[in-house]
C-alpha cells in the first residue's frame, strides 16, 4: 500500500516526465521547420544566383 506522499510524488514525476516530452516534441517540430526553411532560403539564393549569371 503506498501513502498519500507517495502518491503525489509518482504524480509530480508524471507531470514532469509529460512536460519533457511535449517540450522534445515541440523542439523537434521547430528543428523540422528550421531545416525546411534553410533548404527553402538556399533553393532561392541558387536560384538567384543563377538569374544574375544568365539574364534573359
Amino acid at each position: 500500500m503506498s501513502s498519500h506522499v507517495d502518491e503525489q510524488i509518482q504524480a509530480r514525476i508524471a507531470r514532469v516526465e509529460a512536460a519533457r516530452s511535449a517540450h522534445r516534441q515541440q523542439r523537434a517540430e521547430l528543428d523540422e521547420a528550421r531545416e525546411h526553411g534553410l533548404k527553402a532560403r538556399h533553393t532561392a539564393k541558387l536560384r538567384r544566383w543563377q538569374q544574375d549569371e544568365n539574364p534573359e
